[in-house]
């Protein structure tokens, strides 16, 4: 709920009836309050910025500073909210945050805030929403039942963008009326509230049958799920290829709204309360231009969106104009940030989903980290114009470059735990750290077939190293043919007991289809499953033996 630019998003319009589940909604009403005062927050530090150093590399530089944070912390954050209590982590981090916020305001209202400091103040906020991003978008399955899901998310997104368009114009009123400091001072009271409603909360009690994981071994987990998921990777790409051009406008705007426009704080604010109110029409239009036009297509026509405002910025400075283009630029946005979160969600399993996430967020702010250097340096040589046309010019050439890497439907596949992979039964205690651990599988499959199961067998290896193995391989015994022998490897018997409770459903249409080729003699089974030799009775694969090596 936290996370304000690249929330998860919605499938379909929300309806007032999310509203009967208490906590969710007084923890939406408190985090809305906190957004706007943190989209104020971020108005008065690029406003703040323009007065100490009116230079277009240190404007931009504000936006480095937010991203940056966010962009190096993000995977441990992610790990640390699949690991931890997440309601303890959020109302540290929010603590936290209304400590940094409540300084800097008083820093500026005793006008004692450097160029320097305030990069400072505003990279500590930075990793502030880094550490606490990813556990937000992890408790709102806590918060409503599954089939409210994503009414819930979308009704976060319009929340999320409410604030947009709320936060920046009366930042802009605010420091015309009473000073540069209140927009800091009313963030901090924003996070306070939060704070008090976590407080509040008390989400339902997990049980954890096995230890958790320590935070490198989590952090690995989910680089290594990230790199074998296919879905996810094409999704990043797709992220990459639009952030590093849509953050011109995010970086520079302060700058047009000073510089080419003429105006002051409040015309910042109506600029960048346009592009939120683009993002709440945006995001109750976009479900049936989904329907329509599929999550690639839409990428796409958001894409050639932002290319045109990024066009009328560069080419028509009137106010007006400049107005018309925030809200297409804020619609654009909201059509790509919600088909490629959408396409997140749906690849990911709920026992890596805070790490999948933060992997999402992190290239996410990396592009607009690189983004805001390269168009606020470009800017400093070309001239604001020419920087925004080249960002368009980069937007528009990302489009064929990077189709051929598909999003994923709203449907998705079954991730959730099939339990069909039952714990090993062994021959007394193995201790948990006792490892490597060694998996074999024989298969009897007719030569006939061979090319069909080597595929799915391939197809099948991403799904064993998504879930703890870090080798894998499969033999075929060229003295007798058709016998093969598929092989991996798991670091220790604990996280071989973590493959088991991480199998989906669809990893078992997997296993299923792989057993299927298997043409030797009937195994015994039981409840319809194959009784397996070896230490361990695991899958319904056929003669599967685990057993820890020395």
């Amino acid at each position: 709920m936290r996370d304000r630019k690249a929330e998860a998003q919605p499938l379909q319009p929300p309806a007032a009836s999310i509203f009967s589940h208490r906590t969710f909604a007084v923890l939406w009403l408190a985090t809305v309050l906190s957004n706007i005062g943190t989209w104020m927050h971020d108005v008065g530090a690029g406003w703040l910025m323009t007065s100490l150093a009116p230079s277009l590399l240190w404007v931009a530089l504000v936006q480095t500073a937010t991203s940056l944070p966010v962009f190096l912390l993000s995977l441990p954050a992610g790990a640390l909210a699949d690991i931890a209590d997440r309601r303890r982590l959020l109302v540290g981090v929010q603590a936290a945050l209304a400590l940094v916020a409540g300084g800097l305001g008083l820093l500026v209202f005793l006008e004692q805030v450097s160029p320097a400091m305030l990069l400072l103040f505003t990279f500590a906020m930075g990793v502030g929403t880094a550490l606490g991003a990813p556990a937000w978008q992890a408790i709102v399955p806590s918060l409503v039942p599954r089939e409210a899901l994503q009414q819930a998310v979308a009704t976060n997104s319009v929340g999320v963008n409410l604030s947009r368009a709320i936060g920046p114009a009366l930042a802009g009123f605010i420091i015309t009326a009473l000073g540069l400091a209140m927009p800091f001072l009313i963030n901090a009271l924003s996070f306070l509230a939060v704070v008090g409603v976590l407080l509040w909360w008390r989400p339902p009690r997990t049980e954890r049958r096995l230890p958790a994981e320590d935070l490198l071994g989590a952090m690995r987990t989910g680089l290594r799920y990230a790199w074998h998921n296919a879905p996810l990777r094409a999704t990043l790409v797709r992220a990459a290829g639009f952030f590093l051009f849509a953050s011109a406008y995010w970086a520079l705007l302060p700058l047009i709204a000073r510089q080419v426009l003429a105006g002051g704080a409040p015309l910042y604010g109506i600029l960048l309360g346009c592009v939120g109110a683009g993002a709440v029409l945006g995001a109750f239009t976009l479900p049936r231009l989904r329907a329509r036009l599929g999550p690639d297509n839409v990428v796409a026509l958001g894409t050639a969106g932002t290319v045109a405002a990024l066009l009328a910025l560069a080419g028509l400075p009137l106010r007006p104009v400049a107005a018309l283009a925030c809200l297409l630029a804020g619609a654009s946005w909201i059509a790509v940030l919600t088909s490629l979160n959408v396409s997140m969600q749906v690849a990911l399993p709920d026992w890596v989903r805070a790490r999948g996430l933060s992997i999402f967020v992190m290239v996410f702010f990396g592009s607009m980290s690189v983004g805001s250097i390269t168009w606020g340096q470009t800017a400093t040589l070309l001239g604001l114009p020419a920087a925004l046309a080249l960002a368009a010019a980069g937007a528009l050439i990302a489009i064929p470059l990077t189709w051929r890497w598909k999003l994923q439907q709203g449907s998705g596949l079954d991730l959730a735990p099939s339990t069909h992979w039952p714990a090993p039964l062994v021959d007394g205690e193995v201790a948990h750290d006792r490892g490597p651990v060694m998996v074999t599988i024989e298969y009897r499959v007719e030569p006939i077939q061979a090319e069909a199961f080597v595929a799915t067998l391939d197809e099948l290896s991403h799904e064993r190293r998504r879930d703890g193995a870090y080798a894998w391989g499969l033999f075929e015994d060229v003295a007798q043919p058709g016998r093969y022998l598929e092989y991996f490897l798991v670091a220790s018997w604990l996280e071989h007991l973590r493959q088991h409770e991480r199998v989906t459903r669809a990893d078992q249409d997997i296993q299923t289809r792989a057993l299927s080729f298997h043409a030797g003699p009937d195994q015994p089974h039981i409840e319809g499953r194959p009784v397996h030799a070896g230490l361990a009775a695991a899958d319904d694969l056929p003669q599967h033996r685990t057993a820890p090596t020395r």
